[in-house]
């Protein structure tokens, strides 16, 4: 019991750590450049992220990877997109710092455990937030696979939240445009000269 309290604690320091690195490095929002990046997946990965050694308790099979991919759609796809890649997620690359492609490098390094524990307790300081409470652990682990077997880019198509978001934008500016008086009548004083 002793050990795991002092693992919580070792956690916690190092999250105020890589807080206060990151607060340093600017508060200006923007892109992470290619050093802040690669210093805080270092830090993720060995040293705030836990779960290393946690193994995924289920089988992969095409019925669990299948039930991490609904799981997934329901709770992640408003950042990371259908497909894990953000596709249609109008602001995943806007956000300090971006949301992840889950199909790189840096996402896949994680281990089954280490994911898992990221859906569970969310990462501070970036927009993941913890799942813990609102999913099981079955339901997570599932993701994790789902995660491990992602489809192509845009194979899925865009959120249906964005998809409709961008209908109604398209419509709202064509009722705009179709509103706004045609050039003559926006000048009722100018007038062409007849010719015979």
């Amino acid at each position: 019991m002793e050990n795991r309290e002092e693992e919580d604690v070792s956690r916690s320091l190092k999250a105020i750590l890589l807080g206060l690195l990151l607060g340093v490095a600017g508060c200006k929002v923007s892109a992470p450049g290619k050093l802040e990046s690669k210093m805080a997946s270092q830090l993720k990965q060995k040293l705030t992220v836990g779960g290393k050694d946690d193994q995924n308790p289920l089988p992969v099979s095409p019925e669990n990877i299948r039930e991490g991919q609904e799981h997934f759609s329901h709770h992640c796809m408003v950042c990371h997109g259908l497909d894990g890649q953000n596709t249609g997620v109008p602001f995943a690359d806007k956000m300090a710092p971006p949301v992840p492609l889950l199909t790189t490098p840096d996402v896949q390094r994680f281990t089954d455990g280490q994911l898992r524990w990221i859906i569970a307790n969310g990462i501070y300081p970036s927009g993941m937030p913890a799942w813990k409470g609102i999913l099981n652990d079955d339901e997570m682990w599932k993701i994790v696979h789902y995660i491990r077997h992602l489809p192509p880019a845009g194979s899925l198509g865009v959120p249906a939240v964005y998809k409709q978001e961008q209908e109604e934008h398209a419509a709202h500016h064509k009722r705009a445009n179709a509103e706004k008086p045609h050039a003559e009548s926006a000048h009722p004083k100018h007038k062409h000269k007849q010719t015979d």
